[in-house]
């Protein structure tokens, strides 16, 4: 039922935002100003979080919380178009959602628009590697050994925050909705759109690479089974 779909899509994508976000907070709180240990904090939550979403709601709705993995999905033939926009549409509101659940977690304003600036070339590679490489995850990952997939996933957005420039949002729905806040994990609104096409971009070097190598569809309900 994709009433249901949509329902786990819109819970695990929220709660990833409020982790996301409230781990920054929690981690900038109690590091003393040590960047690098709030980084994993942030880090380790997020890739927490991912592990413990992607195993309960992955035989629900295929646990993407993430549009660039229903495009590529949808790419593959394995959603419907107005399947795929329902998806992407519930990632953006859930996203944008769990946003202000982590501020009023942390008695913090509401909507406080970024102002971390996160803009050049090697921010914009940054993220398109780091989106390439975790479609690259799921896709190859689910012909390799589908059950690893929610492990496969923590371990590489782990990885990620440490290997990328941008520290791997690597996600549409996740840079829209950290535009809306100033702590640790924000970006600036102006830096959103370079972002994002270099997501894109990055969804489409997963496709075609994935195709090179000639990975087999399977269902990604199967991931977490």
């Amino acid at each position: 039922m994709l009433l249901r779909r949509l329902a786990a899509e819109f819970l695990g994508t929220g709660v990833l935002l409020a982790t996301v976000v409230g781990s920054g907070i929690m981690g900038v709180a109690l590091s003393g100003g040590n960047d690098g240990i709030a980084l994993l904090a942030n880090a380790g939550a997020t890739a927490g979080i991912l592990y413990v979403l992607i195993t309960v709601l992955g035989p629900i709705s295929g646990a993407h919380f993430n549009p660039a993995v229903t495009i590529a999905l949808r790419w593959r033939g394995e959603l419907r178009t107005a399947e795929a926009i329902a998806y992407m549409l519930a990632q953006v509101i859930a996203a944008i959602g769990g946003v202000l659940l982590a501020h009023a977690m942390f008695d913090q304003p509401l909507l406080q628009p970024g102002t971390h600036a996160r803009t050049g070339a090697a921010q914009r590679l940054s993220e398109g590697v780091a989106t390439a490489g975790l479609l690259l995850t799921i896709l190859l990952g689910l012909r390799a050994r589908p059950a690893a997939i929610p492990a496969l996933v923590a371990s590489y957005i782990f990885a990620a925050y440490w290997f990328t420039a941008s520290t791997a949002f690597a996600n549409p729905a996740v840079t829209v909705a950290r535009a809306l806040t100033q702590t640790f994990a924000g970006i600036r609104p102006d830096d959103v759109p370079g972002f994002v096409m270099a997501q894109l971009l990055g969804t489409a070097v997963a496709l075609v690479v994935a195709s090179v190598l000639g990975e087999r569809t399977i269902d990604p309900g199967e991931a977490s089974s």
